[in-house]
């Protein structure tokens, strides 16, 4: 499973390598999409140019076996894609400032929340696993795979998809990310802290573990 970040230019490309502390692949297709490389471990984050002005995120799963690419739609409406699987089965590990790039949440409007679940489910493979806070369950991702899938229900009727850091100290990380350009949104005291990019997409820091499974 690899994560997109969706933006209308390369604006927001350094901020991204400087908080992931991934270097920026050579550009392909035309320039609208490159790879955020960690210095070890498989990639799992890269970056397309939408052209139209749109700004989010989503999700590509890799198929053994398959060639070109799908788009598809959720039955909540998150957009992922089909692409083919070029063997990547090792996790990145935390970068210096001890945060890493930990997983890919989707945000599901409660009346499609149990659908959602099921579906996501279905379609990896993987189990749906509780927390300890009723609005979040997660898919029990196979050892080596870079990002772990994180359900989350909301209110409102639109789903959407953004990313999370796991940081040992989220204020610590909070504070790296404002120094380089992103806005605080809102916070979580412990827990996490949500933050906007030099885009405007909204992405969180948690507390979880970097080293967590």
């Amino acid at each position: 499973m690899t994560g997109f970040l969706d933006s209308p230019s390369r604006v927001a490309e350094p901020f991204w390598e400087a908080v992931t502390g991934w270097g920026l692949s050579p550009r392909r297709d035309g320039g609208t999409f490159a790879t955020l490389v960690p210095p070890e471990g498989d990639a799992c984050l890269r970056v397309q140019v939408t052209g139209d002005g749109s700004v989010g995120a989503h999700l590509d799963l890799h198929v053994k076996g398959f060639s070109g690419v799908e788009v598809c739609r959720s039955p909540a409406g998150i957009v992922f894609c089909l692409v083919g699987w070029d063997g990547e089965a090792v996790r990145p590990g935390p970068s210096a400032h001890g945060s890493v790039v930990d997983q890919l949440c989707l945000d599901i409007p409660e009346a499609v929340f149990e659908r959602e679940c099921e579906f996501w489910s279905r379609v990896t493979g993987w189990a749906v696993r509780a927390t300890d806070r009723p609005e979040f369950r997660f898919l029990e991702r196979p050892a080596g795979m870079g990002i772990r899938l994180l359900l989350q229900r909301v209110g409102g009727e639109r789903a959407g998809v953004h990313v999370d850091f796991a940081a040992g100290d989220v204020d610590a990380e909070v504070g790296r990310h404002v120094g380089l350009g992103a806005v605080v949104v809102r916070e979580v005291p412990g827990e996490w802290t949500t933050l906007r990019d030099p885009v405007g997409r909204e992405y969180c820091v948690t507390a979880r573990s970097p080293h967590s499974s």
